[in-house]
């Protein structure tokens, strides 16, 4: 891969590139997977992508390993001690305690103290290694399957390639299950809370291996979304993430609603709703041709988008339709949780800000 913008992810200006080093001092170098976090009291206005509750704590992770915590719904953040400075995209947390972040490199950070402190448990040296021998194993058994043979020769490309291993999205459904997900049909599951990892390929609707850029559950439905408006939903029977055809042949973003209604947004305003579990969708008018980039939800329900630009739009009809707030201060939104149920907290490129909801 030559390179990805996290335009695609965040319609915003921050490219997804391959490893890189950093300068320490003259002379010397240290890959940032190596390198921890700085610690800089600019942090709070860099770039950061991925924004999320452990418990009533904020969460944000952004460029070069940055991570930041507030207490107090935003207004005032600490930064998070990090072993890594790679560039991080994603955050979730099951539980106020146990969290887990991605990014570039293939990093998958894990921590267990609400944010404040941060340990490695992945990263893009050793994907490669864990989806060749997970492949190989299959292929022993089952020598003349022809899919297996590929995906074999692709997971040696990748231990050849290195750490270039970009994960978009994090998700885990309790302590111990979660899913990574991230570029050409990246995604892998642990039932361990990290410790290892499963690679799930061969499980997607997804012949070709197109980006995956968001993953969430809506209800008891879990979604990915992503490229050419590639929708999947996972059929906890089997196993597999299954297509749902939508109307769009554009980049998905992000995926949000509530119990019995759905929504994915991405490229140029493109919102769609489903209230069947995916298997129809309608496009919800929004008038806004720009690309939608963060949604979260109240606790009265409301759903808010977020447009690249910073438009807030609230829907308070189960997202069938939305009006545009007013009086909203333009900035480049990458990320949204809203907080004390009156305000908004948006992440972007330049930082954290917060704002009142309607």
């Amino acid at each position: 891969m030559t390179m990805i913008k996290w335009f695609l992810l965040a319609a915003l200006a921050y490219a997804m590139a391959v490893p890189f080093t950093r300068p320490v001092i003259a002379g010397e170098f240290a890959d940032v997977l190596d390198t921890p976090a700085l610690p800089s009291e600019l942090a709070v206005r860099s770039t950061l992508t991925g924004l999320t509750h452990a418990g009533e704590r904020l969460v944000a992770v952004g460029q070069r390993g940055h991570i930041l915590y507030s207490d107090d719904a935003g207004q005032h953040w600490q930064q998070a001690q990090v072993p890594v400075s790679s560039d991080l995209v994603a955050v979730h947390f099951p539980t106020p305690q146990q969290g887990w972040a991605v990014g570039h490199d293939g990093v998958v950070l894990h921590s267990s103290d609400a944010g404040q402190t941060w340990t490695r448990q992945l990263d893009g040296r050793q994907v490669g290694p864990i989806l060749l021998e997970y492949y190989q194993q299959q292929l022993a058994s089952q020598p003349d399957d022809a899919d297996l043979q590929h995906r074999v020769s692709d997971a040696q490309r990748m231990v050849e390639e290195g750490a270039d291993k970009p994960f978009l999205d994090v998700w885990f459904e309790n302590d111990q299950i979660g899913y990574i997900v991230g570029a050409f049909n990246l995604i892998l599951r642990t039932d361990d809370g990290g410790q290892h990892w499963t690679p799930l390929l061969e499980r997607t609707d997804n012949p070709s291996a197109l980006n995956f850029y968001a993953l969430r559950p809506v209800g008891d439905d879990l979604f990915i979304v992503g490229e050419q408006g590639l929708v999947l939903k996972l059929d906890r029977a089997s196993g597999r993430f299954n297509a749902m055809p939508t109307p769009y042949n554009g980049s998905f973003f992000g995926i949000t609603g509530k119990p019995g209604v759905a929504l994915v947004y991405g490229l140029r305003g493109n919102v769609f709703r489903s209230t069947d579990g995916g298997v129809s969708w309608t496009k919800v008018e929004l008038g806004l041709p720009l690309s939608i980039t963060a949604s979260s939800v109240t606790a009265d329900g409301r759903i808010v988008l977020v447009s690249q630009a910073g438009h807030v739009l609230v829907s308070s009809d189960d997202g069938a339709s939305f009006h545009i707030q007013p009086n909203t201060t333009m900035a480049p939104v990458a990320a949204a949780q809203v907080a004390n149920g009156s305000s908004l907290v948006l992440a972007g490129t330049r930082g954290l800000r917060q704002l009142p909801l309607e």
